[in-house]
């Protein structure tokens, strides 16, 4: 494994491909870990002729967890929004944007092609704002603009996902059908989910490190993450806004908001692709990331 310091966060890190191409950067979604952008698709990237970055976000993987910070209360959470108030968190998106910064200085790494999916998008596009001097160009994987006027997911769907988990060491069967369960239901209609190797991912990131209070963490970091649209508009680097039409988590009109707030991007709706990045599409969008960089 390799490890940086980032400003103070320690960032546990992989790259692929050679030191003398172009960097890519992979930012991973809420409650995953960095293995999330598996080894046959950074592998397929760095075929392409880019040096491939992933990385665990913090209170994540084998980065550093902020276990000394309480995880927020979620009725206070929501009751807060509700009111108009912006409750404190223990950080922010911004803050996750900034690790990401300290990873690319402590690389010595200028400017990077960066790609985020689901909140890593939120966290790439905020690099991409706020950080115009550091990207090269940007790709949005299943994400969102936190437009409050767009729809919400599925009710069943947000259920799932808040429901707590049975803890993976004393009941690691009662885990795995959760994950599953949620795993097939945000899976697309075209593309099956691999079971096996659903299963063996989950228990991989258990074995890196499993927190769930790090998790919630991170939810509430993209509660106040507020609305980007403004932002968005500056970006002028080429622009690339995957999203599957079969998403019930974050809804494909919330793809379609991400193209349509910066100027240019190109937007990429996938037939059958639900919030899942299934490996019968990582030759497709490995190349459409790859020409969105060139």
């Amino acid at each position: 494994m390799n490890s940086v310091n980032a400003s103070g966060v320690q960032l546990a890190y992989d790259i692929f491909g050679r030191q003398e191409d172009e960097p890519v950067l992979l930012i991973a979604g809420l409650g995953t870990q960095m293995i999330r952008w598996t080894s046959p698709f950074c592998d397929e990237l760095a075929s392409k002729g880019y040096r491939v970055i992933r990385f665990d976000n913090r209170d994540a993987g084998w980065s550093t967890h902020f276990s000394d910070l309480a995880p927020p209360e979620f009725g206070a959470l929501v009751a807060a929004l509700m009111a108009g108030r912006r409750p404190d968190v223990p950080y922010s998106l911004h803050d996750m944007a900034a690790d990401a910064i300290g990873l690319l200085d402590a690389l010595s790494i200028d400017r990077v092609h960066v790609v985020g999916r689901s909140m890593g998008g939120m966290i790439a596009q905020i690099i991409a704002s706020e950080h115009p001097d550091r990207v090269l160009s940007l790709t949005s994987i299943m994400s969102s603009t936190g437009n409050p006027a767009l729809p919400q997911a599925a009710p069943d769907v947000m259920a799932m996902m808040m429901r707590p988990a049975p803890d993976p060491v004393s009941d690691q069967e009662g885990f795995l059908v959760h994950s599953l369960a949620f795993a097939r239901r945000i899976a697309g209609m075209k593309f099956a989910l691999d079971e096996d190797a659903h299963r063996a991912l989950v228990l991989e990131e258990v074995r890196r490190a499993y927190d769930p209070h790090g998790t919630a963490r991170q939810i509430a970091a993209m509660a106040v993450a507020g609305d980007r649209r403004l932002r968005l508009a500056t970006i002028d680097v080429p622009t690339l806004v995957v999203h599957g039409a079969d998403d019930p988590l974050i809804l494909p009109a919330c793809g379609m908001d991400t193209a349509a707030s910066i100027p240019g991007a190109e937007l990429m709706l996938v037939e059958g692709m639900g919030h899942d990045l299934p490996p019968a599409l990582y030759e497709t969008i490995v190349e459409a990331v790859a020409r969105t960089a060139r």
